[in-house]
C-alpha cells in the first residue's frame, strides 16, 4: 500500500509531514510501494486527479478547491475520515466522517523533536508566498522568527514547538500549532485560491476562525491577489516585480506589512478547546487502530493460505 500525498517541485511542510508522521503512527509493513492500494493522507488532495484504479483508503484528507471533487461512487473508495464538514459534503460522505485533519495525530507521536530555543513569535508564510513576496524582510523588520515551510520537517516541528505564538499563512502551521497547543493567529493567504480549506478544517474543531488580513509584501503578490491567482504564472508581472522600477513600491509594501504584523501580535490568538482536541484525537486514533488491525488480519489470512 503506497502512501499518497502531494509532491510538488517545491517542498512543503504540510505535504512532507505525511512521510514523517505516518511511518511513526503505522506499524512497519503497512506502507510499501505497491500502487494497487493507496493510503491517502494529509493534504487537499481529494480531487479528480487521484488515480481511478487503485483502492483508496482516505485518512483525514480534504478538498481544497483545486480541480473538481472526486466522484466517490464505487468500491475503489474507502473513506475512513476526512478533514472537515465541507469536504464531507462535497464528496457526499456521511457527516460523521468529518473528523479532522490527520496531522492531529502528531499528538500521538512519542519522538517529536525537542522545542527550539529563542523562537519567540514565529511567522509561517505559505510556501508560494515565499516564492512571490518579501516575507523574509517583513519578518526581520517585525522582529519575528521566520519558519520556512519549504524546510526540513523535523526542524519546522522543533521551531513550532519552541514558539510562544505562531502567526501563519500556511494552514498546516495552524493545524500543527493547535495540535501541539501553541497559540496561533491565522492569516488569510494572499492567493484567494487557498482560503476554502481553512474554513473546512476550523469547522471540524469548532473553531470560530478569525483569520486576519495581511497586505501583499510585493507587487507580484498584489497582482496575484488582484487576478485571484488566475494569471499566477504571468512572466511579465514577475519580471517587473524584480526590476529597479518596482523597488521603491516594494520597499513601501515591506514596511507596511511589517507594521501590520507588529499590530497583529496584540490581538487574542486562537486555540481549539482542550476537550475538543482530545476527543478528535481519540476518534482519529481509534479509526487508524481499527484499520491497522484489519491489515494485520489480512496478512495473516494471506500467509495461512
Amino acid at each position: 500500500m503506497k502512501l499518497q500525498y502531494y509532491k510538488g517541485k517545491v517542498p512543503n511542510f504540510g505535504d512532507d509531514l505525511n512521510d514523517w508522521m505516518w511511518r511513526r503512527i503505522l506499524p512497519e509493513g503497512i506502507l510499501d510501494e505497491d500502487e494497487k492500494e493507496l493510503f491517502v493522507g494529509i493534504g487537499s488532495i481529494l480531487n479528480s486527479h487521484l488515480p481511478k484504479e487503485p483502492k483508496k483508503y482516505v485518512f483525514g484528507s480534504g478538498f481544497g478547491g483545486y480541480g473538481r471533487p472526486p466522484e466517490v461512487t464505487d468500491e475503489k473508495w474507502d473513506i475512513r475520515f476526512v478533514r472537515g464538514p465541507d469536504t464531507a459534503n462535497l464528496i457526499n460522505a456521511p457527516a460523521e466522517k468529518a473528523v479532522c485533519d490527520s496531522a492531529i495525530l502528531l499528538r500521538e507521536v512519542r519522538d517529536l523533536p525537542e522545542p527550539a530555543t529563542n523562537i519567540g513569535t514565529a511567522l509561517i508564510p505559505h510556501f508560494e508566498s515565499l516564492e512571490n513576496g518579501y516575507w523574509e524582510q517583513v519578518a526581520e523588520k517585525a522582529g519575528f522568527t521566520l519558519i520556512d515551510p519549504r524546510g526540513d520537517v523535523e526542524t519546522i516541528l522543533s521551531q513550532i514547538r519552541g514558539a510562544d505564538l505562531v502567526i501563519t499563512e500556511a494552514m498546516h502551521g495552524a493545524i500543527v500549532a493547535d495540535a501541539l497547543r501553541i497559540p496561533w493567529i491565522g492569516l488569510l493567504p494572499v492567493n484567494p485560491a487557498h482560503h476554502m480549506k481553512w474554513h473546512d478544517w476550523s469547522k471540524s474543531l469548532n473553531i470560530k476562525l478569525d483569520a486576519q488580513f495581511m497586505p501583499p509584501t510585493s507587487l507580484l503578490e498584489w497582482y496575484i491577489n488582484k487576478t485571484k491567482g488566475l494569471k499566477y504564472y504571468d512572466g511579465r508581472a514577475k519580471r517587473y516585480n524584480e526590476s529597479k522600477w518596482a523597488k521603491p513600491l516594494n520597499d513601501f509594501l515591506i514596511k507596511r506589512s511589517a507594521l501590520r504584523l507588529k499590530r497583529l501580535k496584540n490581538i487574542t490568538p486562537q486555540l481549539s478547546d482542550e476537550s475538543v482536541i482530545v476527543d478528535k484525537t481519540r476518534q482519529a486514533k481509534d479509526i487508524v487502530d481499527i484499520f491497522v488491525e484489519e491489515q494485520i488480519a489480512k496478512r495473516k489470512e494471506k500467509a495461512n493460505g
